[in-house]
């Protein structure tokens, strides 16, 4: 999918200029539009998501879009901000805004973090590199995905200097764990971001109706086939005689989903001499049943996190927490920071909402260690009911990766721009001159 030129270029890292970083950007896209050019990607988060849809396969639409079951945690994310409304107030000098926070020992641009969100390749040819060139562009952290379709050393060399963190799946190898670690601190990772929520795959409807699973076709792999470690264990189950698993019914599908596996396989260190080769070799099959059987671990308790200090010095962040009771169990274990998420509504159906949750979660934080709200977010306003609600910072998912559909770099570009420029107009019409001044009193409850 080719990306088209960006009619209105956004902005380097905030803050852009004397008049603010939202300014700018509603002056670079209304002098474009008086030569007829409009944004890359809509503005409007509905019709981004509608645009979205009709630019990728149904299957990968259905996944990227999807949640659990009836997705009603999807709907009760989004119901959760509607319980609040933003208490503008007035005749106060918001002239100067000042969008920064501290997180992690370090300065940030803007409260806001891109969430991981796995095979990207599904939205775009360049995947999670071009996602990096824009979060570096906009000096926002990006959490890299463990379900990655591009290996985290690709995408570091996209990045430069800017902000990383790595999402780490705890599979069933600690090898294997060890090594995603090792590797993402050579990669210039800041972070360490566990994902508790997925040692079971959640009831996903749309993903069984299509009965599609990105992995079992070579895809959102490429973290596990470009490790030493991981590339071990394949060549270790051929020896033994596994292969890949059982033989399904020859079907013109099949012979595609083969295709589509032999061309992931020829990307890998696994096989060479390209997709040919690969289709002969029993390698790129056995990597996907290495990887189906290595995935999670359900049997992870918190006493295993003990082994992550001794992988990595990185601070450590967990990420799914909910309920008070585990920020109490992550504070006494001695994590960095917490990640209140419920996956986007993707693995528990009827879960409670993540924005719901954190205020309860913040309290008994206490201030301790920083608290990350991911699930639900579209747009700036939604930023500002979070970090009213005690949030340190805010993560964008979705929304970025229809733009990416969209317009690759430049799309996601857009779309995490224009939730920065929404927020800074939020802070400043609200009354507000920093994020530390933003606080429960700047909501009233519905």
């Amino acid at each position: 999918m080719p990306e088209p030129a960006s009619s209105a270029p956004a902005p380097t890292a905030p803050p852009s200029g004397p008049r603010g970083f939202a300014r700018d950007v509603q002056s670079e896209v209304y002098r474009a539009g008086l030569s007829g050019i409009r944004p890359s990607v809509p503005v409007d988060l509905g019709e981004l998501e509608r645009a979205a849809r009709k630019a990728v396969s149904a299957e990968a639409f259905a996944y990227l879009a999807g949640g659990a079951g009836a997705e009603a945690t999807m709907a009760a994310n989004r119901a959760g901000f509607a319980r609040w409304q933003i208490w503008p107030r007035v005749l106060r000098d918001v002239s100067e805004r000042d969008l920064s926070i501290e997180l992690l020992g370090r300065r940030r641009a803007t409260p806001f973090v891109l969430s991981p969100i796995g095979v990207a390749e599904m939205a775009h040819s360049e995947a999670d590199v071009a996602v990096g060139r824009a979060a570096a562009a906009l000096d926002v952290p990006y959490v890299l995905s463990n379900q990655a379709s591009r290996p985290m050393e690709e995408v570091a060399a996209a990045m430069g200097s800017r902000s990383r963190w790595f999402q780490l799946y705890w599979s069933a190898s600690d090898e294997l764990n060890a090594s995603f670690v090792r590797r993402a601190e050579a990669s210039g990772c800041e972070a360490i971001v566990v994902t508790l929520d997925t040692h079971l795959l959640g009831w996903r409807t749309r993903d069984l109706d299509a009965a599609f699973l990105p992995f079992t076709r070579g895809q959102g792999i490429a973290q596990y086939t470009s490790d030493p470690v991981f590339a071990e264990l394949v060549r270790q189950r051929v020896a033994a005689g596994a292969g890949g698993g059982a033989r399904p019914k020859v079907t013109p599908k099949l012979l595609a989903s083969a295709f589509s596996i032999a061309r992931a396989g020829a990307k890998t260190p696994l096989v060479d001499g390209g997709v040919r080769a690969a289709l002969r070799s029993p390698l790129p099959r056995a990597a996907i049943e290495t990887f189906l059987d290595v995935f999670s671990n359900p049997a992870l308790t918190w006493g295993d996190l003990a082994r992550l200090r001794e992988w990595t010095k990185l601070p450590v962040l967990l990420k799914g927490v909910l309920h008070p009771d585990d920020a109490s169990q992550a504070l006494d274990h001695g994590v960095d920071g917490i990640v209140v998420s419920n996956h986007g509504g993707r693995q528990v159906d009827d879960s409670v909402a993540s924005l719901d949750a954190l205020p309860g979660v913040v309290e008994r934080v206490g201030g301790r260690v920083p608290v990350v709200l991911d699930s639900g977010v579209r747009g700036g306003a939604d930023a500002f009911i979070a970090l009213a609600l005690g949030a340190t910072a805010v993560g964008i998912g979705r929304p970025y990766v229809y733009g990416l559909a969209l317009a690759g770099a430049s799309g996601v570009r857009e779309v995490v721009r224009n939730h920065i420029a929404e927020f800074d107009l939020t802070l400043g019409l609200a009354g507000h001159r920093s994020v530390a001044e933003i606080g429960p009193g700047s909501l009233r409850a519905v």
